[in-house]
């Protein structure tokens, strides 16, 4: 009796040593705040990326440290660096915070379409042309939606929409990006623009192989339209790696150092009029059919739960932005 009554006592200690932390659970806030140092890897910057002081952040981490009853960061006078516990579970704290932005997103989405925020991102080569028409639209038909405008570069820009930090995107398409949504609006035709004096200027029907030997000036790395243009080139058997002497951070720039006499360049379509109408040293000329072109899209988180407003949104945009010399891509859209 005595050994029975023994073991019996050891256990009940065993279960108490192994059972579950009592159910005192982390906050939202406290998530939020580790997992922004768990990227950021410095108190201020995380502070600064969700709006909080440093004290209150430092403090809901400790916090989240003493609820979980693991050490999750290793503090040092020069940096932070997370702990094996803290690089496993940031993991899962950004799992959290992503479902409860899904579970926000769709209740906004269910509560009204077309109110609250949305946050649009667009390229420096779409933007200026584009967003005019956008944001009348948004004006007139969608008054009640708050539309934040985000210039970035294409890379960012998926970042963004992966991330959550984008709800949509208007850019150049196609991008094969698994988990993303393209809605094409339209398609436009490139243009090709020189000094005035340039043989080629005023012509409607410039053959692609034109651009074999011409002085051919291009954005910056990292601009889809830089990609698309070398494309065009190699389609139109420009010698591969075939020397672009200079390169410009915008389309204005671009036009300036043509006008300038450095070269010609290829602009979309809805750009020429804006781009080329301050300058009286600059002509253009046009491709033979078919001309090289390139597809504009609103681009989406497959499956996200304002996918029937975007694509409402879409509908709208295409129609609005038949007043500009765009066309409808083939096969039609639906």
């Amino acid at each position: 009796m005595a050994v029975s009554n023994g073991v019996g006592g050891g256990g009940a200690a065993h279960r108490a040593r192994t059972a579950p932390r009592a159910a005192k659970q982390p906050s939202l806030a406290q998530l939020r705040a580790f997992a922004a140092v768990a990227e950021h890897l410095h108190f201020r910057d995380a502070a600064a990326a969700i709006g909080m002081s440093q004290p209150a952040l430092s403090g809901a981490v400790s916090a989240l440290e003493e609820t979980l009853g693991v050490q999750l960061l290793e503090r040092t006078t020069r940096r932070v660096l997370l702990s094996p516990a803290g690089e496993r579970l940031a993991v899962r704290a950004q799992v959290v915070l992503d479902a409860v932005g899904e579970l926000l997103e769709e209740a906004e989405a269910v509560r009204a379409p077309f109110t609250g925020v949305l946050r649009l991102g667009v390229i420096p080569t779409v933007a200026p042309y584009l967003l005019p028409t956008v944001l009348r639209l948004v004006r007139d038909r969608y008054p009640e939606l708050d539309l934040q405008v985000h210039e970035e570069q294409t890379a960012s820009l998926l970042d963004g929409l992966a991330a959550g930090r984008l709800d949509v995107l208007l850019l150049a398409v196609p991008l094969g990006v698994p988990g993303v949504t393209e809605l094409p609006l339209f398609d436009e035709d490139f243009v090709l623009v020189m000094p005035r004096e340039h043989w080629l200027g005023g012509r409607s029907d410039v053959p692609r192989e034109a651009l074999r030997e011409l002085d051919l000036l291009l954005l910056d790395e990292g601009h889809c339209l830089r990609d698309q243009a070398l494309d065009i080139c190699r389609e139109a058997g420009r010698e591969e790696g075939a020397a672009v002497t200079t390169t410009a951070a915008g389309l204005s720039t671009l036009v300036q150092l043509v006008a300038g006499g450095l070269g010609v360049t290829l602009l979309p379509r809805t750009a020429v009029e804006v781009e080329t109408a301050r300058n009286d040293r600059l002509v253009t000329g046009y491709f033979a059919d078919p001309a090289p072109s390139r597809r504009v899209a609103l681009a989406i988180r497959t499956g996200t739960a304002r996918q029937d407003e975007f694509e409402e949104f879409a509908s709208a945009l295409r129609s609005a932005m038949r007043k500009l010399p765009v066309r409808t891509p083939t096969p039609p859209l639906p």
